[in-house]
């Protein structure tokens, strides 16, 4: 008589995803619940909350000046975004076909080895009246009296871009290193240019590296702070400015969680935005190579017949 034979549990899978899952609870979910649940609570004077129910943080949202620091936060974020994809996508594509990878590689996180406030106090120094920059131009007598450098939009930019432009060229070297280079030989034996070839042959295959850099430099810009306030003025403040002024120097923690709240809800619309973007553009292709098949499959048949 033969028994019937024992199943293998099959939950070690749950068991080892635990730690991962108590992780993410503990580091993660919880101190976001703590946000939101803080953002709709009464402010105490003194520091902190008071556990009474409260929807003033939110209301105050719409006052014009919180409105204008929305709007510094979009566009400089967008164009600070734009211009470091911009410079990161040739500076990734010679590291790509460099022989030398890892001396490049070397070169570009060296940044990271100082400490962000010094970087910024460095590029202060250029970029103040009689710092490096100006006094260059007066002694070669360019200029007469000093630039305008610091306390502007433009200097802002310059050094968001120089801060994030290291996490934007890491995911777009790692993908487009994998990418089949013979691809742009073709495409130029084909009757293409070397633009055409770049922009139709190129950036479609590294989309995935393009997304990624994206998002390493435009979520962590929208609650930047640090460049506003050591070279900028009040006048360009930034999101982050208020929510760092709402806890250290006003006390009102609630409007500054309100305020996180919503940096949330504009990352996480761009987020799903392209998630639905790449969603379209993948159908899209599917839908050509089922086209193309069909295609090559009616070539066939017709020359057989």
């Amino acid at each position: 008589m033969t028994g019937t034979p024992r199943k293998k549990w099959t939950g070690y899978g749950s068991i080892y995803t635990l730690p991962l899952v108590a992780w993410f609870t503990l580091f993660f979910l919880v101190p976001l619940l703590v946000i939101v649940l803080f953002s709709f609570l009464e402010a105490d004077i003194d520091g902190g909350v008071l556990p009474r129910f409260s929807a003033a943080a939110f209301a105050g949202l719409a006052k014009p000046r919180i409105l204008r620091l929305f709007f510094n936060t979009i566009w400089v974020s967008v164009a600070s975004t734009a211009i470091t994809i911009v410079m990161a996508l040739p500076c990734a594509y010679y590291m790509a076909r460099a022989r030398n990878k890892t001396m490049l590689l070397i070169l570009v996180i060296i940044p990271f080895w100082t400490n962000f406030i010094i970087r910024v106090f460095a590029w202060k120094s250029i970029l103040e009246s009689n710092g490096v920059v100006n006094s260059a131009l007066m002694g070669l007598g360019i200029v007469s009296n000093p630039l305008p450098l610091e306390h502007n939009w433009i200097a802002v930019i310059v050094i968001n871009v120089y801060t994030f432009l290291t996490y934007a060229i890491l995911p777009l070297f790692s993908t487009i290193e994998k990418f089949d280079f013979t691809l742009l030989e073709a495409a130029r034996d084909l009757g293409a240019t070397k633009l055409q070839a770049v922009f139709k042959v190129l950036l479609p295959n590294v989309r995935a590296g393009i997304v990624t850099a994206v998002f390493f430099t435009f979520i962590p810009l929208l609650g930047s702070f640090v460049v506003q306030q050591l070279i900028g003025t009040k006048d360009m403040y930034m999101l982050g400015n208020e929510i760092n002024d709402n806890i250290y120097k006003y006390f009102d923690w609630p409007s500054a969680y309100a305020l996180a709240v919503v940096l949330m809800m504009l990352a996480n619309v761009g987020l799903v935005f392209v998630m639905r973007s790449d969603r379209r553009q993948a159908k899209v292709l599917g839908a050509r190579r089922v086209d193309d098949t069909d295609e090559d499959g009616e070539a066939g048949s017709g020359g057989a017949g």
